[in-house]
């Protein structure tokens, strides 16, 4: 087995769809690892909706609607279609509750965590907090309450946010993004040539693993 397999994760904290896909890889990382193998995560910015206001004047439903263009009817059947998937790999997303922001902000503030070595637990807090905490997390008070939890220091983290220090960090990611093609998240790069895209089952990230390990 190589030393380490590298798997770089371009994800917005908005998207749904990229926590489910969290949980999943995580599922077939656990699996990799307990046959001896190592995995290595790092995220990337990516950003779905540039232009959500940090204080959006709606619901999930009125943005899904609004914004989507999904009939009301549909989106009650949507939200629910997506909390059970969510439910099935153990999280438990509170749609009724969301507080839809602009969550440019939030990326920043991963990558000053990831500068402390905490980008990981930066990133399942500020996703907990948004999709089953219902929190504010386009706000820079919020976010530094997030970020003293995990033990950075709250301080320098807002000072971090409200100097935009890392912004420059969260061009890259979506430069990169647009280098790669990628056009949708969750997606996943293995070993810097291995594309996969969605959140995809656990048995699809492991078997990859394996792949690139008998390679």
């Amino acid at each position: 087995m190589p030393k380490t397999i590298k798997v770089d994760v371009w994800s917005d904290i908005a998207c749904p769809w990229c926590y489910i896909g969290k949980r999943k890889l995580e599922n077939a990382i656990e699996q990799f690892e307990a046959k001896g193998g190592v995995v290595e995560v790092e995220y990337h910015s990516y950003l779905l909706n540039p232009d959500m206001p940090v204080d959006y004047e709606g619901s999930q439903k009125d943005y899904l609607s609004a914004h989507k263009g999904i009939p009301l009817m549909q989106v009650d059947s949507l939200s629910d279609r997506v909390k059970q998937i969510a439910a099935d790999v153990g999280l438990h997303y509170d749609f009724e509750n969301q507080i839809m922001t602009n969550t440019i902000l939030a990326h920043q503030l991963l990558h000053f965590a990831k500068s402390k070595g905490k980008q990981a637990e930066m990133k399942e807090r500020l996703m907990a907090a948004h999709f089953v905490e219902a929190k504010h997390v386009g706000q820079i008070e919020v976010l530094a309450d997030l970020a003293a939890e995990i033990g950075l220091d709250r301080e320098e983290a807002k000072a971090a946010l409200e100097s935009k220090k890392y912004l420059v960090d969260f061009d890259a990611d979506v430069a990169q993004a647009r280098e790669y093609g990628i056009t949708g998240v969750p997606f996943f790069v293995l070993q810097g040539q291995y594309g996969i895209s969605g959140a995809q089952e656990s048995t699809t990230f492991l078997n990859a693993f394996e792949q690139i390990s008998a390679d």
